[in-house]
């Protein structure tokens, strides 16, 4: 039992250790160092264990998957609280220059600079892309370089109107646009869409349509021209005004033919009349001129201002200067009454004319007027086309008395040589298209019921299908697929590597106009006759008798506008589907809701 101090100790005790206290305020004493604690599982001498956020940056760095995060190591009193932070700047300085831009990318053996090796990478597909983004981290940032992608989908032909800044990415932007096409070209297989008619009652009969861009142009014998864009049916179509005769008596011409492009419209009236109007500043006529004969040709140029008429032996060019007024820079004396007439695309300076009259092909330009392209006796022209740089047209010849078949001559516009001669054929090639179809081919359409594709590098008939139970009147061909119109009122879908026809549709006049894009397809069917049975009466009813008047068809393909959303507000149908066939495209039954 330890022995209780005494009473006088204690006082004794409490002094020392005051004194003590002041002593070590006063001069500090030199402790010894405290070693940290081992952790269970650690070996003595190792260096201790470095901080959790500091093991999962170098598993980042590594490329591996960052290990679990243990606790930190509990640090003794007397350790600074800045260990390790040495470390942690050289980690946090290499992480940023990751992130940063690469300066050099790894070749094998080779270390290239990163405007190089893009480059490289330029001359790569999108699947070489992917395969090369699967190699390392620095080619995966590098085969998805914006500038990669936005070259692929312009070399595509997608969104070229769109800076490289327009998308956030563009490797996505690529595979949308894929997808949707593949979309547009299933639906053109299975027929699935909408279809809706463009009517225009006070117009009585329909004389003639053009179309460009999805804007519907049409000529009507009450002598009124009305415009359509099926792009959006919240456009309020206008009637283009005339201009009207001296004293304003009589009755207004019937309209002969009309054009259109994407600045201008342009009519010609039966009394040799022609207006011109610009789609930007109204519907009042801006230009206006007459010719002395009925009007027998009429050419817009698509991508320009110049118009081009032909009446009796006369051709007339027309176009604005400069400052807007309108003048003639060409007159050409024919030697005889044209049958087809076309502007030249994508001319620089004065225009250029291709006219065909009988059996001369004219080459018409202000420096050198007259020009004959082609000329041979006894063969007719019997169709014509204007691309860039040449003309496709097609010659009847004597075939029955010289063995020779009919044939299309292409002819190059800046040598004025024949390039090739394609086809052989005893019907006479009646349509052409050589401007919007496919580079180094052509499509034409035949009196034998046949329409047939070349291929201009060969010289020779790549397809050739039979479908029409009258002669094929107006065609139109792109990659992978034809549309054709006939003489009996049918058109025909038809897949072009395949030779095969997808669907048809059926109406009553004559197909005179066949136009498509990825999306849509306009055709017209116009009637021959312009005074129909009973138009006395239809003066005072323009309802009666509308089966004489044609009728011009829109077909939307795209399911982005719903078959509800994609016909006239008149015509949409209030029951949830339609009896009958309709071809798996939503028909539209006008009576439905009115």
């Amino acid at each position: 039992m330890a022995a209780v101090p005494a009473e006088g100790e204690r006082p004794r005790r409490r002094e020392e250790r005051a004194g003590g206290t002041k002593r070590r305020r006063e001069e500090p004493p030199q402790e010894p160092p405290v070693e940290s604690p081992e952790r269970p599982g650690e070996t003595p001498g190792e260096p201790p264990a470095e901080p959790g956020y500091l093991a999962l940056a170098r598993g980042l760095l590594a490329g591996g998957a960052p290990a679990r995060r243990s606790p930190a190591p509990a640090r003794s009193a007397g350790e600074p609280a800045g260990d390790g932070a040495g470390d942690g700047d050289d980690l946090l300085g290499q992480l940023i220059r990751d992130l940063n831009e690469i300066n050099e990318v790894p070749f094998f053996d080779v270390q290239l600079p990163y405007e190089l090796a893009l480059k490289i990478f330029r001359y790569l597909g999108k699947a070489e892309l992917g395969r090369c983004a699967q190699v390392s981290r620095t080619w995966k940032v590098l085969a998805e370089d914006e500038v990669l992608w936005y070259r692929l989908c312009q070399e595509e032909g997608y969104l070229l109107d769109m800076s490289i800044s327009d998308h956030s990415c563009w490797k996505l932007a690529l595979k949308n646009c894929r997808a949707r096409e593949h979309m547009l070209k299933t639906n053109w297989k299975n027929r699935v869409g909408a279809v809706s008619q463009l009517r225009y009652e006070p117009g009585r009969v329909l004389c003639d349509v053009h179309c460009c861009d999805g804007v519907v142009m049409a000529g009507y014998t009450s002598g009124e021209v009305r415009l359509w864009d099926t792009r959006t049916w919240d456009y309020t179509a206008p009637v283009l005004a005339a201009v009207a005769g001296p004293g304003g008596a009589g009755a207004p011409p019937h309209v002969s033919f009309v054009r259109i492009n994407s600045s201008l419209a342009v009519a010609a009236y039966e009394d040799g009349t022609v207006s011109v109007w610009s789609l930007l500043l109204g519907q009042e006529p801006i230009h206006h001129f007459q010719h002395n004969q009925r009007i027998q040709a009429l050419a817009l140029a698509p991508g320009g201002s110049a118009v081009a008429t032909a009446s009796g032996f006369q051709v007339k060019v027309e176009s604005p200067d400069d400052k807007g007024f309108w003048q003639t820079p060409g007159t050409f004396e024919i030697q005889k009454l044209v049958n087809f007439l076309n502007l030249v695309p994508d001319v620089t300076g004065s225009p250029v004319a291709v006219a065909a009259a009988e059996d001369i092909v004219y080459l018409l330009k202000a420096e050198d007027p007259g020009r004959i392209l082609h000329s041979v006796y006894g063969q007719p022209v019997t169709c014509l086309d204007v691309a860039a740089h040449e003309a496709a047209f097609g010659i009847k010849t004597f075939g029955w008395l010289l063995n020779e078949p009919n044939q299309i001559l292409l002819y190059n516009l800046e040598t004025n040589q024949c390039v090739t001669k394609v086809g052989s054929s005893i019907g006479d090639f009646s349509c052409v298209n050589l401007h919007s179809s496919p580079p180094n081919m052509l499509v034409a359409g035949n009196k034998d019921r046949r329409v047939r594709v070349f291929d201009l590098r060969r010289g020779q008939a790549a397809c050739s299908v039979y479908g029409h139970q009258l002669g094929v009147s107006a065609v139109q061909m792109d990659e992978w697929k034809m549309v054709s119109g006939g003489e009996e009122g049918l058109v025909c879908v038809w897949d072009q590597r395949m030779a095969a026809k997808l669907w048809e549709m059926h109406a009553r006049h004559p197909v005179r106009l066949v136009w498509f894009n990825s999306h849509s397809l306009i055709t017209a069917n116009i009637p021959e006759e312009k005074n129909p049975r009973g138009s006395s009466i239809t003066e005072d009813d323009p309802s009666l008798h509308r089966k004489y008047r044609g009728v011009i068809y829109s077909y939307e393909f795209s399911v982005d506008q719903l078959a509800v959303d994609s016909v006239l507000p008149i015509c949409r149908s209030s029951y949830d589907e339609l009896t009958g066939y309709n071809y798996n495209i939503g028909l539209a039954v006008p009576y439905d809701s009115i």
